[in-house]
């Protein structure tokens, strides 16, 4: 399995699929800065989530594939510094280069500052080394090394593309490297790490990014799973006649899931979890009075699966089935029909707990501003969209060993469409560039075109016939109001064909 693979340490880059001119761009800006060469390049790609959005929190299986855009991280040790100081600089003007030490109290706990509400760049690379100081300099004795490091980025920030995601892996490797550590990890201890970097800068993430980051291959997709553990199953995308490719495009208008999350990302996550211990609870199933028990959870227990043994897809398939009609008994209307959520109070009183103890168990570890919490129109997508993603695999695993007609693209692209509509009614995770990015998409000939990434801005992916993807670039240039006026080398920056690239490493230069 993906997850028990070491993390690859190459001195080639023959099977990097990545800009190579970049590679050594940052190689010679790196001695400029800081007149020596680096010794270390580490890379982390950015991913598209195909479909299954939202849903990784639920510990449903997702479908992303890593992108060929990438961060890249060169570094070098500071030669007898033992503070662990470190030097950082982007090659990117618009971030100012950054300086910071890791303090390490009389506990032997580390302590550095990164302020959730107002983020920089360095923040991500802040995250990257809390997790490898936590982990591996728990004792005085213990030192870490300082360092030069220099940050060239070609995943769009906000971008819905898991720039935040790469940036904390591609920290985390070089800090991991540096101090001789890279071996002690495989893939999987990898992704659990960099998933608790992550929740430094404020993000409760559900492992999707990390995973497709790290765990990645050529030519496929991974079907990642969570529950009971973390497991990443390459996909083979069908090989079609005529071929096809997916097109990513930035809606530029900014997602910053950190500052928003609670009224967006973080409020998500709670009323998915308060959801599952309601209809859990509705299905009269036994639920402990501490215990955050997530959606597929719920659909584990309703069909008799223990909580420690993975679900069958076709299994997980017929409980899906069986469980959507019983998430009617989530609506909450007053008068007029429609469903208008819960409020605080009336979530507590179905939850079956006290005040205090739901305060406990679903806010007092993270911050979230509503007054009506929409649990039935979370549960019915979440339920949807992995249905969805089983959908699409089966698709991709028929069509994998032999050439398929358009018949297999309008299966894939029906599937991305209806993962659209569900994303902007019924998980509101879309925003109008979003959805007018994505008609225009099909209009232009795509198979169908969806948001990927967190949503409320970022991008979108669509899948377009391989032949026609320049006519296709070409017609959104003409039709999305935000690219008109733009020049081709612009252009191609915001929208762009992408082939699935290989996950994280690091480069001996």
């Amino acid at each position: 399995m993906a997850a028990s693979l070491p993390i690859p340490l190459v001195s080639s880059l023959e099977n990097v699929h990545s800009d190579k001119t970049r590679w050594t761009h940052l190689a010679s800006e790196f001695k400029r800065f800081f007149g020596k060469n680096p010794k270390y390049i580490a890379r982390a790609p950015g991913r598209v989530n195909l479909i299954g959005e939202h849903i990784d929190y639920a510990l449903f299986g997702v479908f992303p594939a890593a992108i060929e855009r990438d961060i890249l991280v060169a570094c070098a040790p500071r030669e007898g510094d033992l503070t662990g100081h470190v030097v950082a600089k982007n090659l990117d003007s618009k971030y100012d280069g950054q300086s910071f030490t890791p303090i390490r109290d009389h506990s032997c706990n580390w302590h550095m500052d990164i302020d959730k509400n107002h983020l920089r760049w360095e923040s991500y690379v802040k995250a990257g080394y809390y997790g490898v100081l936590e982990h591996f300099f728990k004792n005085e004795d213990e030192k870490p090394i300082g360092c030069d490091i220099l940050i060239s980025g070609s995943v769009p920030a906000g971008s819905g593309l898991s720039s935040s995601a790469a940036m904390v892996v591609a920290s985390t490797l070089t800090f991991l490297i540096l101090n001789k550590k890279l071996d002690k990890l495989n893939k999987g201890s990898l992704v659990e790490m960099t998933m608790e970097n992550e929740k430094r800068v404020g993000v409760n993430s559900g492992g999707m990014d990390q995973a497709a980051s790290v765990m990645s291959n050529t030519q496929s997709a991974l079907y990642i799973t969570f529950h009971p553990r973390l497991s990443a199953e390459p996909i083979p995308l069908p090989i079609t006649n005529p071929l096809s490719v997916f097109v990513c495009a930035n809606s530029l208008v900014v997602a910053d899931k950190v500052v928003s999350s609670k009224y967006r990302y973080n409020l998500r996550v709670v009323e998915t979890l308060v959801a599952a211990r309601i209809l859990a609870r509705r299905l009269s199933l036994t639920v402990g009075k501490t215990e955050k028990i997530t959606l597929k959870q719920v659909v584990g227990r309703f069909i008799g699966v223990p909580d420690n043994e993975d679900i069958d897809p076709n299994a997980l398939k017929n409980g899906l089935e069986q469980i959507i009609p019983e998430v009617e008994g989530l609506r909450q209307s007053r008068g007029g029909g429609d469903d208008t959520g819960l409020t605080l109070d009336e979530m507590v009183e179905l939850s079956g707990l006290t005040s205090q103890e739901f305060h406990e168990l679903y806010l007092s570890w993270v911050d979230v501003q509503a007054t009506h919490f929409q649990l039935y129109k979370r549960t019915m997508h979440v339920f949807s969209e992995a249905q969805r993603v089983l959908d699409f695999r089966e698709v991709c695993l028929l069509g994998a060993n032999s050439a398929t007609s358009t018949d297999t693209l309008e299966k894939l692209g029906r599937l991305m469409n209806k993962s659209q509509e569900s994303c902007a009614t019924l998980f509101e995770c879309s925003c109008p560039e979003l959805d007018e990015l994505t008609q225009l998409a099909r209009n232009a000939g795509a198979y169908g075109s969806r948001l990927t990434g967190a949503g409320w801005g970022g991008c979108t992916v669509s899948l377009v016939a391989a032949d026609k993807v320049e006519d296709f670039i070409r017609t959104i240039g003409q039709t999305y109001a935000p690219y008109r006026g733009f020049t081709s080398e612009e252009l191609h920056e915001v929208i762009f064909a992408t082939k699935p690239s290989s996950g994280a490493c690091v480069y001996e230069v």
